[in-house]
C-alpha cells in the first residue's frame, strides 16, 4: 500500500511539471510522453495520456519477462495513473510563464515525480522500462543519467517538429535536470566516496579510520610495478561529509601516502543503507 500511494504521488507531481510547466511552454519531457507530444502536435489527433498509453502497451510484456512480477505490477499502475493524471491535470489552468522558468520548475517537478517512482522500484512505463533494462546492463551509471541520454534524442525531435531550434534547447535543459533530480530522489542524495590509500602505514591508517571515522576498511594485496615491494592498499567507502577528515588523518600519518578519491553513487551495508537500483 505504501508503494501504491508513492506511485500516485510520482505520477501526479509528473503530471504538474508537464502539464502546467513544460507542455504550455513546447518543452520536451523526453521520454514516450515527449514523443507523444510531439506525435500529437504532427496529427493532431488524440491526447499526450491517452497516445503514451497506448504506446506502452507493447512494452510490458518485455517487462514482465525481464524485470519480474513486482516491477510489472508498479509500472502498469504508475503507467495508468500517469496517463489518467496527465490528462486530469491539463484541465488546470497553467501559469503563463517565461520558456526558462518552465523548464526549470517542469523539469522539477517531473524528475521528482520520476524519483519516487522509480525508487520503490516502478516505472510510468514506456522509455523507463527500456531504461531499467539497460540499467541490469551497465549498473555502473546511475539511473538519472541514462534516462538523459536516451531522452536526448527526444528532445532533438522536439527541434523537428515544432521547427524551433528553442525549443530543443530548452528540453535539453529540462531533460538534464530532470535526470540530476531523479539521480537525488533515488539515492537520497548520498554520493558517498570510495577511497583507495597507498602508504608504508596502511594498517595504522586503517586503525585510525574504524576508531575516528567509524568507517570499516579492507586490505587489498598489491605489489608495486616499480618497485617489486608487496603493499596494502586500504579501501574504505565515506560519507562526503568525512572526506575532508579522512584525508587529514592520513596525511597525519602519512604525508607521502598516495590516496585515490572516486565518487560512488551508492553504498550498501552497514551504515549506510538503501535499496540497490
Amino acid at each position: 500500500m505504501k508503494k501504491l500511494i508513492k506511485v500516485i504521488c510520482g505520477c501526479f507531481l509528473f503530471s504538474l511539471g508537464l502539464d502546467l510547466f513544460l507542455l504550455p511552454n513546447g518543452i520536451n519531457a523526453g521520454g514516450i510522453s515527449g514523443l507523444s507530444m510531439a506525435l500529437v502536435h504532427l496529427t493532431g489527433f488524440g491526447s499526450v495520456g491517452t497516445v503514451t498509453l497506448a504506446i506502452n502497451l507493447p512494452l510490458f510484456a518485455l517487462a514482465g519477462v525481464k524485470l519480474g512480477r513486482e516491477f510489472l505490477k508498479l509500472s502498469l499502475m504508475g503507467t495508468a495513473f500517469s496517463a489518467l493524471l496527465i490528462d486530469l491535470v491539463a484541465f488546470l489552468p497553467y501559469p503563463k510563464t517565461e520558456p526558462l522558468v518552465g523548464c526549470l520548475y517542469g523539469g522539477l517537478l517531473c524528475g521528482l515525480g520520476l524519483g519516487t517512482v522509480f525508487a520503490v522500484g516502478g516505472s510510468t512505463g514506456g522509455s523507463d522500462i527500456i531504461v531499467r533494462l539497460l540499467k541490469r546492463k551497465y549498473a555502473q551509471f546511475p539511473l538519472g543519467s541514462i534516462v538523459v541520454c536516451f531522452d536526448l534524442l527526444v528532445a532533438a525531435l522536439t527541434g523537428l517538429v515544432f521547427r524551433d531550434v528553442g525549443r530543443t534547447l530548452y528540453s535539453t535543459i529540462a531533460i538534464v535536470l530532470v535526470g540530476r533530480v531523479i539521480d537525488a530522489v533515488v539515492y537520497r542524495f548520498d554520493y558517498s566516496r570510495v577511497v583507495l590509500i597507498i602508504s608504508r602505514a596502511s594498517r595504522e591508517i586503517a586503525r585510525n579510520i574504524g576508531t575516528t571515522l567509524g568507517r570499516g576498511a579492507t586490505f587489498l594485496y598489491a605489489r608495486g610495478s616499480y618497485s617489486g615491494e608487496d603493499t596494502l592498499v586500504v579501501l574504505t567507502a565515506v560519507r562526503r561529509q568525512q572526506l575532508a577528515e579522512l584525508k587529514k588523518l592520513v596525511t597525519d600519518i602519512d604525508p607521502s601516502a598516495f590516496v585515490i578519491v572516486q565518487e560512488a553513487h551508492q553504498v550498501l551495508g552497514d551504515g549506510f543503507g538503501g535499496e540497490l537500483l
